[in-house]
């Protein structure tokens, strides 16, 4: 009897926190049905209208180049993936393996990156970029974001690889395989889970973006999605359920992506927590 109530509450504990995580998209669909004068009055229905939901998300994406913002928020987002997974997984192999004057220096200095708030650094980039060329291009966004998104990865995929004997490395050795080929054929299939992670990771932090983008992309057809977003937000008047619309059009691709690869991501952080 005890164990049986235990497990009905643990259920109703669980479908308690499904529905708080869901509300927030529950009410970004409700508010996505009602005008802003609808809103402000009071006149809200708990049941959205589908119809009125339709007509919400053409009109959003009607006079604006959404698909367009859309496709520029994919490009800096695997952008920034692809750059700082290639560069934090030498960058990771290199702490966990080899022992090298400053080594722990280094390490904390890629840690204390995390401490800077982005718009600190937003002059100095923006000087830099002006210099290069790189003002009004995504290929700017993608590095500015993967300066902030390559050191978490790299610290999950060192606490990773601090999990993979080194024997397994000495074995692949003494069969035959060459140094160069023990990183892409031994290592990585192993610790394959957090590869995921920090990708998911850094997936998110260009596909976010917002603050770099909004001092360093003029040109609106280059703007990503979260700018584009931002745009609708006018001066007098705000229609709240374009907003609402936008706003959702420009989520359910990262829901999605985060519904398919959620249990990579558990997988893949809690890997190297537990060694023996």
């Amino acid at each position: 009897m005890t164990s049986r109530l235990g497990s009905v509450m643990r259920g109703l504990g669980v479908t308690v926190l499904v529905a708080l995580a869901g509300f927030p998209i529950y009410w970004l669909f409700t508010t996505a049905t009602h005008t802003t004068g609808e809103l402000f009055g009071g006149h809200v229905h708990l049941l959205p209208d589908l119809g009125r939901f339709a007509t919400s998300m053409r009109d959003a994406a009607s006079g604006v180049p959404m698909l367009r913002w859309l496709t520029n928020s994919a490009v800096v987002a695997f952008g920034t993936t692809l750059l700082s997974l290639a560069m934090a997984i030498l960058a990771a192999y290199a702490l966990s393996r080899y022992r090298f004057r400053g080594k722990g220096v280094f390490g904390f200095a890629l840690f204390a990156t995390q401490m800077l708030p982005e718009a600190l650094l937003v002059v100095p980039l923006y000087s830099i970029f002006l210099t290069f060329g790189l003002l009004d291009n995504l290929g700017g966004l993608v590095l500015s974001d993967t300066a902030f998104a390559m050191p978490v990865a790299v610290w999950i995929l060192k606490s990773a690889m601090d999990g993979v004997p080194p024997e397994i490395e000495e074995s692949a050795r003494v069969d035959g395989c060459p140094r160069y080929a023990i990183l892409p054929q031994i290592v990585l299939p192993l610790i394959a889970p957090s590869i995921a992670a920090a990708a998911v990771i850094t997936f998110f932090d260009g596909w976010n973006e917002y603050l770099f983008a909004n001092t360093f992309i003029t040109d609106e057809r280059k703007w990503p999605a979260s700018k584009g977003l931002a745009s609708f937000v006018g001066e007098f008047v705000t229609p709240l359920n374009h907003v609402m619309a936008a706003a959702l059009i420009f989520t359910l691709p990262a829901i999605v992506f985060f519904l398919f690869v959620q249990r990579r991501i558990v997988s893949g952080l809690t890997a190297g927590s537990v060694k023996g």
